[in-house]
């Protein structure tokens, strides 16, 4: 359990991916975003595919993780497209791949689709030594579809799960964070994304078992952070 007084704005700043994913998001955007991810020292960010390249130049030197989306934000490219975007990605320096599991054939029941998507994207991805997270979108899923999609992504071995990609109806919540530690436990992490935006908020998804947290606000948490410390 993270308490207040022991989360200080390093430790709160190195669990946190800094998201530029908007659909309008400029190169300026990108740039503002590598800067603000070393002024802080967070530990990753996260990018669309085409912007990849140019955030490892930008992050050069650093210790900030370069993230890159695969079927984002809906998820429902064919397992191949999604193995060959992930490739591309590693291909362009991307440490992380955050890919969108398909939502419509899990809620199919066709859990074996699903299964062999996150098992090519983990293989691509660990051979080229990177970190994957499996998003599952939980404001479209039923309790025991979080679960079932945990439990997938647990057998294709991926390093964290993620609750949402920011761009659907809700974005993370406690509840679904609580879920998802329960069923992964210590076998994979919990990112928690989508509507967090303030140090109080982040520290709730961390109280309820969150490692890392997803923010295209990483300012306000930092700064909440050091308020709280006293820093």
């Amino acid at each position: 359990m993270v308490g207040r007084a022991s989360l200080g704005p390093e430790e709160m700043a190195k669990r946190i991916d800094h998201a530029v994913l908007r659909p309008d998001a400029t190169f300026n955007d990108l740039e503002r975003g590598c800067e603000e991810a070393r002024r802080y020292g967070l530990r990753g960010i996260c990018v669309q595919p085409w912007l990849v390249k140019n955030a490892c130049r930008l992050l050069k030197g650093s210790e900030v993780r370069v993230c890159a989306v695969v079927g984002f934000p809906f998820g429902y490219t064919l397992p191949e497209v999604k193995a060959r975007e992930a490739e591309c990605v590693m291909e362009l320096g991307a440490q992380d791949v955050d890919m969108v599991i398909n939502v419509s054939a899990l809620k199919s029941g066709m859990y074996e689709l699903v299964l062999e998507e996150l098992t090519s994207v983990v293989d691509v991805v660990k051979e080229a030594g990177g970190v994957v997270k499996a998003i599952l979108e939980v404001c479209y899923l039923a309790e025991d579809e979080v679960r079932k999609a945990c439990e997938l992504a647990l057998r294709a071995g991926v390093d964290f799960v993620k609750t949402s990609t920011g761009f659907g109806p809700s974005g993370a919540t406690v509840e679904a964070v609580k879920l998802m530690r329960a069923v992964v436990g210590d076998r994979a992490g919990v990112k928690a994304s989508g509507g967090i935006r303030t140090f109080e908020q982040a520290l709730a998804m961390m109280e309820a078992g969150a490692d890392l947290i997803g923010t295209s606000t990483p300012g306000p948490i930092i700064e909440g952070a050091r308020r709280a410390s006293g820093s």
